[in-house]
């Protein structure tokens, strides 16, 4: 079993490796610590059979890589890895597609059963927490832009995300290596997608599927 973990704190992710090797010694691990690292062993053409994935994350706004990534690979399972422990955010998790969701308190004797749960094709919820949850339709909005995010290239998506990071044409150009025309054609496709007219109404947009300004108190 090749299982990839996804979090950008190295002490979490080491304490959740060994967590998966008791349940699952013969597994196979491997770490990334960023979106950008996490998308490039993807397009490697070695999928996992199973993803660990870190809500807040280097290059990425709040539930936004789980629905892009749930876009481009539906088969592989992702279980949500968080320090949000609200039902809400599990709520929202579940409905953008994630099979499971973990929090970082949780029991080390989770891991192990979430991991086998979700393989099994079920949907796993922490114990004193799946009663709470009422699974409600989510929002229309977040729902439409859900899908709009979905519809990006991985390279449109990792543009959109640095527009979101407030850099400018010629700085996404540098950081991906690609001339600053191939950057203006991107983000011309985005905004068409998303429905937006300009950099601000894409960080707006983008910001709908961010965790913290949706946190219950």
């Amino acid at each position: 079993m090749n299982i990839l973990i996804v979090d950008d704190h190295p002490l979490f992710r080491h304490a959740l490796i060994q967590a998966v090797r008791y349940s699952f010694p013969q597994a196979q691990i491997h770490e990334t610590a960023a979106v950008n690292e996490f998308y490039e062993r993807l397009e490697s053409g070695s999928e996992p059979d199973l993803v660990l994935l870190d809500l807040n994350l280097p290059g990425a706004s709040g539930f936004s890589a789980l629905v892009h990534v749930r876009a481009q690979y539906p088969a592989i399972p992702i279980i949500v890895v968080s320090a949000h422990e609200e039902a809400s955010i599990i709520q929202r998790s579940i409905a953008h597609g994630a099979s499971g969701y973990i929090p970082k308190s949780a029991h080390p004797s989770h891991i192990g059963e979430a991991i086998r749960h979700v393989l099994d094709g079920e949907i796993w919820l922490p114990p004193n927490m799946s009663g709470n949850l009422s699974f409600d339709p989510r929002k229309a909005d977040e729902t439409a832009l859900a899908e709009r995010i979905q519809s990006l290239t991985p390279q449109q998506f990792r543009v959109l995300m640095m527009v979101a990071e407030g850099l400018l044409n010629k700085q996404i150009a540098y950081e991906l290596e690609v001339c600053e025309a191939t950057i203006k054609a991107h983000v011309t496709a985005i905004f068409r997608k998303l429905g937006v007219q300009n950099r601000t109404q894409a960080v707006l947009a983008i910001n709908a599927l961010d965790i913290e300004e949706k946190r219950i108190k």
